[in-house]
Order: structure tokens, then C-alpha cells, then sequence
């Protein structure tokens, strides 16, 4: 695939993800609503949205590319040596 395919295939998914976590939680946060009288078994299936959502946004991250910047940004910030604090010591420039 193609990046720019790949990127666009993932953005859609975490498009599609980010619409489905809203609306299980706004389904969950209406179903204890009583003037609206939803349907209760239908409430289990909202939380449920609410994982298939975040593993859709996770699956398009990791298509378009965007967890490996995250992750080498976290690889830089905890292993490289210009980034920690050397013995409780700060360092000030000027």
C-alpha cells in the first residue's frame, strides 16, 4: 500500500473510531436518562462501543503511521542521555 493510501486508510479509522467511542458514551450517558426511555439492552452494547472505538483509533494509528513518532519521542526521552537529569543535578544555561 501506498503511504499516502496508508495514511488516509488511517485517518479514516481514526475518524471512525473517534465517532463510535462518542457515541457509546453519549448513549451510555442518555440510556440513564429516563425521559428519553431507551432501550436497556441496548446500553451494554454502548460500553462495548466504546472499546471497539479505541481499538479502531489504535488499528489507524498504527496504519497511517502516527504510533511510531509517539514512540520514539518516549525511546528519546527516557534512554537518551542529553534528556535525563544526571544526579539530581540541573543544569542551567545563562
Amino acid at each position: 500500500m501506498k503511504r499516502k493510501n496508508a495514511s488516509l486508510l488511517g485517518n479514516m479509522l481514526m475518524g471512525l473510531g473517534l465517532v463510535v467511542m462518542i457515541g457509546g458514551v453519549g448513549y451510555s450517558v442518555l440510556n440513564q436518562l429516563p425521559q428519553f426511555n431507551l432501550p436497556e439492552f441496548l446500553a451494554h452494547g454502548a460500553v462495548f462501543s466504546i472499546f471497539v472505538g479505541a481499538i479502531l483509533w489504535l488499528a489507524g494509528a498504527r496504519i497511517s503511521g502516527r504510533e511510531r513518532v509517539t514512540d520514539r519521542y518516549w525511546w528519546v526521552r527516557h534512554y537518551d542521555k542529553r534528556c535525563r537529569r544526571s544526579g539530581g543535578r540541573q543544569h542551567r544555561h545563562g
